[in-house]
């Protein structure tokens, strides 16, 4: 009786608040329930609550009631009302769901602010979540006159943490929000080009804004550029040009921004760039090839340029730090520029996946920008930034002088973080292929790689936030291998003892000792990769194809120029060339692998590539096709989201379908905005003409039946689905549960692919609602099929799951099944 009161006592003063806040509402109690579910870093999941929801059975929430109708059901919603603070709070909300609901008078628009929770579904349609509660993210959703359902799914975090939630009602139907803005800085005397910003456009009528321009005002100059499309009921962050050259001093910075339509103003705000004089650290803008968003990077520039090539030092952030408090915690060095991309977020990927090409992208800009002496680049960073080090310095070793980890973990099994951590082992033959697909993450398998690379290892003895057993552990095992690496433990260092953490003198006098040696300098390799499309080349080898997709590659190769002789071992090499640039024209060299059968092979270029293969002995062969697998493209399902990604959703489908595709694929794009600062072109089936994105990646949501653009990209694809059926080759899967993700090169391009999420009904569709592919190290094969009751059973639930051959095909296919 005394909750009943309570209840009626808050509904009264939730509307009492409503009509005072002036359209805003604050929630003021709600229902909590958990464990009910399991989330990580792998393509599997378990959600009980979802299971239910996607069987259409799931019952409306009330104190006390189980979430299910077994009587043995030991879950049971707990009303929960919001702390001092504004949050919810509870045990509950452990691996659990907060249910929230809002009576509604007449159809209308909202937009969800919601913080601490992973994910949301609104009346059935998912959203993206606000894990990092960064408090920044705005949901547009459309409320339906009576009862609207809110359930924000909840971690182990969110239980500290708190969550909140609100609903704000747009006095504008389109609108600018700058607390996220992407922006560079202004270097006082080096302003002649357009500057690139980024802000996000709210969108919340239900069609989707074309044409919209932003006008930029800067000291006087003013700056037009065309937006792209933003999608019907959702947020995208657009990018835009600033004229800069009139900017003078450091209060110059204020850049007016007017958002138009038709040529009118419809929203207007105000930001504000930072101002950086000659020497000072700065933030610098550019256009990522990965998805065509605005991205930066810090600078710590070189202090006292001298003409000559300066070093370059490449630093990779913790998890929570943006990429110019990275560089400003360094002093600028009178050797050598450092720069420090973003991992695409503050917490982004781990350093791995997107994170990783981010690296990458900002270390390719960096040298032709700074044009340093290639024998003198170098990798550190912090934290999460250690183990990106660990990471990228295994993966990469060919990029780096020495590498400095600090205060950092290897490996996501080992520590995890905020997703978690990629499991270890598997149990069964169907878990180990799914675990195998994380095998690129995994350092110490990869850490034969640290080989040629000075190694220094710092870490605070006293850190409670990643144990300095991390740092003993690498020590101990390259101990048993490495000739060269230094390990340092800060006496009392806690997790950051202040800019000493990574700004440590030794380390950079450690990196003045080194020097990437010349390739032709270098007579012995032993290198790993688990794919080639992520790292395939250690010098003057290259692995081209495996054996076996996604199983660790090895390569134990001697060179004797004046013996002129190539022998050694490998391991799960299908196909590997060798650069000859070390040979002289008309010279033979005798390459012997494995103890094979020697092959004598005539130099005739010194620039040509060598490509020999393992077809029982050892042959020379060619250079693989580009519709074969290959480092220019070598499979798994997430491979298709690296090449300016568009998402291409059914409407050829029932109501029903229709309305889950474009909800899927605007759940995704808001994902990818949240974890990548990125942006994502969202259109219709009937609208995809594969000419006009040319060499794009193409996610598909739907099957044959409901997408148009299924034939124009699948149409020899061996993996067919449409109503009620998929068939993968001569195996045949029915009913209306059957959900896959799966990978397929696109026939009109050498290195875009097509990733297709599916399912042959309403429950199939949605049980692939999970977008597990953007956690960080995930691992997803070429395809996997999976029913509804892998919502319920896990892997239990996975039909199939594996890899086509080198060929694309079926034939050689290595997969598991139950």
């Amino acid at each position: 009786m005394k909750n009943r009161i309570l209840f009626s006592v808050l509904v009264a003063l939730a509307t009492v608040f409503h009509t005072r806040a002036q359209g805003i509402y604050t929630f003021p109690q709600g229902l909590a329930i958990g464990p009910c579910h399991q989330y990580g870093r792998e393509a599997l999941y378990t959600d009980l609550l979802a299971y239910h929801l996607y069987r259409g059975d799931l019952k409306k929430p009330a104190e006390g009631q189980g979430l299910t109708a077994s009587p043995t059901d030991s879950l049971r919603w707990q009303a929960v009302t919001p702390d001092k603070e504004g949050k919810f709070r509870g045990r509950s909300f452990n691996n659990g769901y907060l249910y929230l609901t809002y009576q509604a008078d007449r159809d209308q628009v909202a937009v969800l602010h919601a913080t601490g929770h992973n994910m949301v579904y609104v009346n059935g349609a998912p959203h993206a979540g606000d894990p990092y509660a960064l408090g920044w993210l705005a949901v547009p959703v459309a409320l339906r006159k009576g009862t609207n359902e809110i359930y924000l799914r909840t971690s182990q975090f969110s239980r500290f943490q708190g969550l909140t939630a609100k609903l704000v009602f747009p006095e504008k139907p389109v609108s600018l929000k700058i607390e996220d803005p992407t922006l560079p800085s202004v270097v006082l005397g080096h302003q002649t080009e357009p500057l690139w910003g980024a802000v996000v456009v709210v969108n919340t009528t239900q069609k989707a804004l074309t044409g919209l321009k932003l006008k930029t005002r800067l000291s006087g100059k003013e700056l037009t550029t065309d937006l792209p499309v933003v999608p019907a009921m959702t947020t995208r962050k657009v990018g835009f040009r600033m004229d800069g050259s009139g900017v003078s001093n450091k209060e110059d910075g204020k850049v007016g921004l007017d958002l138009l339509q038709s040529g009118k103003v419809i929203d207007q705000k105000e930001v504000t760039l930072s101002v950086a004089g000659p020497g000072e650290h700065y933030s610098q803008t550019f256009i990522s090839a990965i998805d065509g968003s605005v991205q930066y990077f810090g600078v710590a520039p070189q202090t006292k340029p001298d003409g000559q090539a300066p070093a370059l030092f490449l630093s990779v952030h913790g998890a929570g730090v943006e990429a110019i408090g990275q560089a400003r915690a360094y002093q600028p060095k009178d050797w050598g520029v450092l720069v420090a991309p973003t991992n695409r977020r503050p917490r982004g990927f781990n350093w791995e996946d997107w994170g990783r090409l981010d690296a990458l992208e900002v270390l390719d800009i960096a040298k032709k920008q700074f044009k340093p002496d290639p024998q003198r680049i170098y990798l550190t960073g912090h934290s999460m930034g250690g183990h990106g080090t660990w990471y990228l310095g295994a993966t990469f070793p060919g990029n780096w002088a020495a590498i400095a980890p600090c205060a950092g973990y290897p490996t996501l099994a080992g520590y995890g973080s905020h997703d978690g951590k990629i499991p270890e082992e598997g149990g069964t033959a169907l878990e180990k292929m799914l675990l195998r697909t994380s095998n690129p993450s995994n350092v110490l398998a990869l850490a034969g790689n640290y080989k040629p690379l000075g190694v220094y290892i710092l870490h605070g003895d006293a850190d409670r936030t990643v144990s300095v057993e991390y740092a003993r552990q690498m020590r101990k095992l390259l101990g048993t291998f490495h000739p060269d690496f230094t390990h340092y433990e800060y006496p009392g260092g806690s997790h950051w003892y202040g800019n000493e953490s990574v700004d440590w003198k030794p380390v950079f006098d450690y990196f003045k000792w080194h020097r990437i040696a010349a390739d032709s300098a270098v007579n012995v390799i032993d290198f790993t990769t688990a794919n080639p499309a992520i790292s395939s080349t250690m010098r003057w080898v290259s692995v081209e194809q495996q054996q076996h997709p996604l199983q660790y590659s090895r390569l134990q190769l001697k060179r004797d120029k004046k013996a002129r002789t190539i022998s050694g071992k490998t391991e799960n090499v299908g196909l590997l060339s060798l650069s000859l640039a070390d040979f002289a024209a008309g010279e033979t060299v005798a390459i012997t692998l494995d103890s094979l059968k020697t092959i004598l092979y005539q130099v005739k270029n010194p620039a040509e590539k060598l490509f020999v293969a393992k077809n029982g002995p050892w042959e020379i062969s060619t250079k693989p096709a580009l519709t074969q697998k290959g480092a220019h493209r070598n499979g798994t399902f997430k491979e298709p989201f690296n090449h300016r990604m568009v998402f291409v959703y059914g409407t050829s489908g029932t109501a029903a379908e229709n309305e889950w595709a474009y909800n899927k694929a605007r759940y995704d794009a808001e994902t990818w905005y949240y974890r990548g600062n990125g942006a994502v072109d969202i259109i219709a089936d009937k609208e995809f003409n594969p000419s006009q994105f040319a060499d794009r990646g193409v996610v598909l949501f739907g099957n044959a039946s409901t997408n148009n653009a299924w034939n124009k990209l699948l149409k020899d694809c061996p993996i067919q689905v449409s109503r009620n059926v998929l068939t993968i080759g001569n195996e045949r899967y029915t009913g209306d549960e059957i959900s896959a993700y799966f990978s397929w090169p696109r026939s009109d391009s050498p290195v875009a692919s097509v990733a297709v999420v599916t399912g042959t009904g309403m429950p199939g569709l949605k049980v692939a609602d999970a977008n597990q592919y953007f956690a960080a190290g995930s691992g997803f094969p070429d395809f996997m099929i999976f029913g509804l009751e892998m919502a319920k059973d896990g892997i239990k639930g996975v039909r199939k799951a594996g890899f086509f051959d080198n060929n694309w095909k079926l034939e050689n296919r290595e997969d598991v099944g139950q």
